[in-house]
């Protein structure tokens, strides 16, 4: 993968975490620096942990599967593109928010997902792990930070469009794995 490819994952995997901390925002309206630092850490951490795990999990298989890692990696960005997209138009429960270690966990769970079966893909597509690694952990970090406090100001911006974008992203590097 190239770095402006890397920094396209990075940002398209960085809007699950804008956006949960966008959600976030709205409604906290005291002690808003720590739990913006909070929200953000956790997310920027696991976001950049589970590409690792993802591309280790993917090391372990990849001798069997080398000879079709363009069509997985094809398959797996073109299904994690669409998934957004489709999740663009559903509609949203309101989700209860808080800041305390527990849930913090969940949020940086379940906003990383993608981020691990992505690892996977940047092993198939035979890349290094280390930078891809740290742009999204560090692209994560800062989208969360900017969500959180773009929520905080904006109180309902319409988090579709950025869903749709990063979906967009996604496919565009199913089609580039596919090709090249």
């Amino acid at each position: 993968m190239s770095l402006i490819e890397i920094i396209l994952l990075a940002f398209a995997l960085g809007i699950d975490c804008c956006v949960v901390s966008f959600s976030q925002g709205l409604v906290f309206t005291s002690n808003r620096v720590k739990n913006s630092m909070a929200l953000a850490l956790t997310m920027g951490l696991f976001q950049g942990l589970m590409p690792v795990i993802g591309y280790m999990g993917a090391g372990i298989i990849s001798r069997y599967v080398a000879a079709y890692s363009a069509w997985i990696s094809f398959a797996i960005f073109l299904i994690l593109g669409l998934k957004f997209i489709f999740e663009a138009f559903e509609k949203k429960e309101e989700k209860i928010c808080c800041i305390g270690l527990k849930c913090l966990i969940s949020m940086g769970i379940a906003t990383s997902i993608d981020a691990l079966v992505a690892g996977a893909s940047i092993k198939f597509s035979g890349s290094g792990l280390l930078l891809p690694a740290i742009l999204i952990g560090v692209a994560s970090f800062l989208m969360s930070l900017a969500g959180f406090w773009g929520g905080n100001c904006f109180k309902k911006f319409p988090s579709r469009y950025l869903e749709i974008a990063g979906g967009l992203i996604l496919i565009g590097l199913a089609v580039k794995a596919a090709v090249w």
